[in-house]
C-alpha cells in the first residue's frame, strides 16, 4: 500500500505542476490513459476530488492544493537527496578507512594514497597502522592490507604490491662470536628479536621455504617488539637476529651495517593485498582508492 501511495502521489504532483495530463505523462514516461487511471484510483481511495479537469486545463481543487502543499516539499527533499548522491558518484567524496601494517603503509600505500588525496580533495583517508591486523568487519574498516597468503577465504583480495622476500639479518659484530647459520633450525641456539602479535598475543613464527620444503621456527631472545622498524634498529645495535622484509634492509646490507644469512631459505611469497568483505556496490571514494592501489607491475 505504501508503494502504491508513493507512486500515485508522484503522479499527482506531476500533473498539478505541469497543469496537463499530456505533459505530465511525457515527464513520467507513461501513457496519458494510464496516468488518468492512476489519478482516478488515488481520488477514489481518498474519497476526494484532487484535480479539476476542463478541456483546456487541469488545476488542483481545494483538497488538491492542500495535499500538494503538504507533500510537495517532502518529495522535493527526496529528489534533492538523490541528486546529491549523483554528485557523490560524479565527484567522489567521503571517508575511506583502511588498516595495514606500518611496512605496507610506508612502502606500498602511501606513495599512491598521497596522489589520491591531491587529486580528490573531497576524499578523506583514515590509514590505521596495526601490526596485529584488526577484524575489518567488527571494527568498521572499509578494507585491510596483509600478505596475500594470509587473506581469509571469504574476503575479496586485490593485489597491491610485488612479491616479497624475508631477510634474516644481524650486525657483523653479533656474528663475530657465534657460528654461521646454515639451517633455520639452528636459530634456536641464537638470540632472536621476536615480533609480537598485538591483537592475538604470542609471537609471529619465522617461516622458511626451500625447494618446496617448509619450516616454521619458534625463536627466542632477549627482546620482543611490535614494530618492524624497532626490530631493525635492535639488529643494528647488535641485540640479535631479526626477521625482516628484505626491502627494508637493503641499504643496511649494501653498507655492511647488517649481514644476511639463510638467504637460500627465503623464497619469494605473495606480496601485499587489499582485502574487503564482498564485491557489493562500493562508494565512489572507495573505488578511487582501490584503483589507485591496484598493482599493475
Amino acid at each position: 500500500m505504501v508503494r502504491e501511495n508513493v507512486s500515485d502521489l508522484m503522479a499527482f504532483i506531476a500533473v498539478a505542476q505541469e497543469g496537463s495530463f499530456t505533459r505530465a505523462a511525457v515527464r513520467l514516461g507513461v501513457s496519458q490513459p494510464a496516468l488518468s487511471k492512476t489519478i482516478r484510483t488515488l481520488e477514489e481511495r481518498l474519497g476526494l476530488r484532487l484535480l479539476s479537469r476542463t478541456t483546456r486545463s487541469v488545476a488542483p481543487t481545494e483538497a488538491g492544493e492542500r495535499l500538494l502543499r503538504s507533500i510537495e516539499p517532502h518529495f522535493a527533499g527526496i529528489e534533492g537527496s538523490l541528486s546529491a548522491l549523483t554528485e557523490l558518484r560524479d565527484k567522489p567524496s567521503g571517508i575511506v578507512r583502511i588498516t595495514a601494517t606500518q611496512h605496507a603503509a610506508d612502502t606500498v600505500m602511501w606513495p599512491r594514497l598521497s596522489k589520491v588525496m591531491l587529486n580528490y580533495p573531497d576524499i578523506t583517508v583514515e590509514l590505521v597502522s596495526d601490526e596485529g591486523l584488526a577484524n575489518i568487519v567488527s571494527e568498521r574498516f572499509d578494507a585491510g592490507v596483509r600478505v596475500g597468503e594470509y587473506v581469509e577465504k571469504d574476503m575479496i583480495a586485490v593485489r597491491i604490491g610485488p612479491a616479497m622476500r624475508q631477510a634474516i639479518v644481524a650486525s657483523p659484530g653479533y656474528f663475530k662470536e657465534r657460528p654461521a647459520l646454515k639451517h633455520p633450525e639452528e636459530l634456536t641456539g641464537h638470540r632472536c628479536i621476536n615480533l609480537r602479535r598485538v591483537t592475538r598475543g604470542g609471537y609471529f613464527p619465522w617461516e622458511f621455504e626451500k625447494r618446496g620444503r617448509e619450516i616454521n621456527v619458534r625463536v627466542e631472545g632477549q627482546l620482543a617488539v611490535s614494530s618492524l622498524e624497532l626490530a631493525r634498529r635492535a639488529a643494528l645495535d647488535g641485540l640479535g637476529v631479526a626477521y625482516l622484509p628484505d626491502d627494508m634492509v637493503q641499504d643496511d646490507l649494501t653498507k655492511k651495517r647488517l649481514v644476511r644469512v639463510l638467504e637460500d631459505w627465503c623464497e619469494p611469497f605473495p606480496g601485499y593485498h587489499l582485502y574487503y568483505p564482498s564485491s557489493r556496490q562500493h562508494a565512489p571514494a572507495f573505488v578511487v582508492v582501490l584503483e589507485a592501489l591496484r598493482f599493475r607491475g
